[in-house]
């Protein structure tokens, strides 16, 4: 496995050991119907959510990384939580999750500060924020699970945190591209590379999280937002396969990031955007144009038999087999991508590779992508989360 400093926010492993049996066990469960219900499930029991948060989740709801510095916790692994923990009925975990993060991210209160990407241990060896910076992916994700969390469990608190946290990532994580429009930026602060050129990142911009805020929170500014997350994702992926970072110049475009570390190739950012757009509903604006757009990507996987570790988004040079986790990422974009053969063989190879049960990032890719296939989860053509029974086959 690559070093943690080959991810933004170094969040490649996880905490502590947990048993691979106890893992396995909880993977073998029956096949999941794809059929909608309207209602949460009952009694929260998604078995892989159970097996994360004992892993993964101190009983404060902190969510804890191994990332070779003491256990560090960052925003984007607090709002995943968070979703899990919506789709598997978990109330008691939501609202400890919540709670850790509103207090230690943000200040005691998720409506008047962004939440703070980085929380751990200090020099002195004390504990607390490391780097006030926010990260916009976890703030959409935030700002999205509890406007749903408002709905589906009729609580209006919710709804209301959600939209001054909405609010205020208008405000601060946003600007007006030429071309583009308004767009979203990875954060407040350090990604306005010089006059006229910005620095951003397509895998914080799942499009049906995007379109489903700006009906949750209606203002002008999501529509928009929506709109121009599309042109980012297909305007950086010119050859079909998406960049980590890309540059995007007010005169020339779009342009291969050659001084970020990723030096233009896309690889644990990355792995995100094919999963969100394998999520996208039939109907849902953008994903007829974002799935053709990354069709090249589904045909290497193909022929390689296996996802890129690293891609090199304008020649398609991959660097070698991605983990097990990119697999499990991809089984929703492949099922979309109608490419029934790679998708059977990537169930194969983590059939015969399962994800290391300490592998943070890789467990949350396979939270999302597993979890929705094995149908815990849907989003509607408005981005609408339903959750799912789950019925034996």
């Amino acid at each position: 496995m690559p070093s943690p400093l080959h991810r933004r926010k170094a969040l490649l492993i996880g905490a502590s050991a947990l048993t691979p049996a106890l893992w396995s066990a909880a993977r073998a469960q029956p096949a999941a119907s794809a059929a909608p219900v309207p209602s949460l499930p009952k009694g929260g029991h998604w078995p892989e959510w159970d097996v994360f948060k004992a892993q993964f989740v101190s009983g404060e709801g902190r969510v804890i990384s191994d990332d070779g510095e003491g256990g560090r916790t960052y925003s984007e692994g607090q709002s995943y939580g968070l979703f899990f923990a919506l789709v598997a009925n978990d109330r008691k975990g939501f609202d400890t999750l919540l709670r850790w993060t509103e207090n230690n991210l943000c200040g005691g209160d998720l409506g008047a500060r962004l939440p703070a990407w980085l929380w751990g241990k200090r020099p002195d060896a004390s504990w607390g924020v490391i780097d006030s910076n926010a990260a916009s992916d976890a703030d959409i994700w935030i700002a999205y699970v509890l406007g749903e969390a408002a709905r589906l469990w009729k609580e209006p608190r919710y709804h209301a945190l959600g939209a001054r946290l909405a609010q205020r990532i208008l405000a601060e994580e946003t600007a007006d591209i030429p071309q583009l429009g308004l767009s979203l930026l990875p954060g407040p602060r350090g990604f306005v590379e010089g006059e006229g050129r910005w620095k951003l990142n397509p895998s914080y911009m799942p499009l049906q999280v995007m379109q489903r805020l700006a009906t949750l929170y209606p203002q002008p500014a999501w529509k928009q937002l929506a709109q121009s997350s599309e042109k980012i994702i297909v305007g950086s992926s010119p050859k079909g396969y998406t960049p980590d970072w890309t540059l995007y110049d007010a005169q020339q475009g779009f342009l291969v990031d050659e001084k970020g570390k990723e030096k233009g190739q896309g690889g644990y950012n990355a792995i995100r955007v094919y999963l969100w757009a394998g999520m996208l509903a039939p109907g849902t604006t953008g994903r007829k144009a974002v799935l053709a757009a990354l069709a090249p990507m589904a045909r290497q996987v193909r022929e390689q038999g296996h996802p890129p570790e690293y891609v090199d988004v304008l020649t398609g040079q991959g660097s070698g087999p991605g983990p097990a986790g990119f697999s499990a990422a991809l089984l929703p974009f492949l099922q979309a991508q109608g490419d029934d053969s790679a998708l059977k063989a990537q169930r194969g190879r983590l059939a015969a590779t399962p994800i290391r049960p300490t592998a943070y990032y890789e467990q949350t890719l396979s939270l999302f992508g597993q979890g929705w296939m094995d149908g815990w989860y849907r989003f509607s053509a408005s981005g609408q989360l339903t959750p799912q029974k789950r019925k034996a086959s």
